[in-house]
């Protein structure tokens, strides 16, 4: 979608036109998803925070300034969200949620058992990381977005961006470090 069909879905949208709304939802709901998902680890979490997301920014459309993309303002507030869930889990729920809502490879097959293992142990590396480096390395590096964006989403500078990542990504190296030493 273009940067102006997103601005004129926008306008429509807050003008009261909901099919606007609705064609915005439809086109950002799979990443929004996603993303909460990749904070929350669980599908009726992640849902949750998707669903709520768009409500509140339906509800602050007469706000939004437009400084941003719609998509960059709704990460935002998708971020802040899985955040706050996070915030009210306990580690030890955490962890049972991240194992729980790891699917089992379903094939005997030796290789799918693998990537379904390495799927677990870094699912489970990247939820040990201290809230802000994981929200960084999951909205850099799992969502692609560049560090002027992930710093917008968050609310924080481009520096700050940085250094958390750097700091995640070495203590995720730091934690799948045996699996080196298990596929030699």
């Amino acid at each position: 979608m273009s940067n102006y069909d997103e601005l004129q879905l926008l306008q429509q949208a807050r003008q009261g036109n909901s099919g606007a709304y609705r064609v915005l939802v439809e086109r950002h709901m799979k990443q929004a998803y996603n993303l909460a998902f990749s904070f929350v680890n669980d599908h009726a979490s992640a849902e949750d925070i998707a669903q709520e997301a768009f409500v509140r920014a339906h509800h602050a459309l007469p706000e939004f300034r437009g400084d941003a993309g719609f998509g960059t303002w709704l990460y935002r507030i998708v971020t802040n969200l899985s955040l706050n869930k996070i915030k009210q889990r306990t580690l030890l729920t955490e962890r049972e949620i991240a194992m729980d809502a790891i699917p089992a490879a379903q094939s005997g097959a030796e290789e799918e058992t693998h990537r379904a293992d390495l799927r677990t142990h870094l699912e489970r590396a990247l939820h040990e990381l201290p809230t802000m480096q994981r929200a960084v390395v999951i909205l850099r590096h799992l969502d692609g977005l560049s560090t002027s964006q992930v710093s917008r989403i968050l609310g924080c500078s481009e520096g700050t961006v940085k250094t958390h990542l750097f700091r995640g990504l070495k203590k995720l190296r730091q934690k799948l470090e045996f699996l080196k030493t298990e596929v030699i």
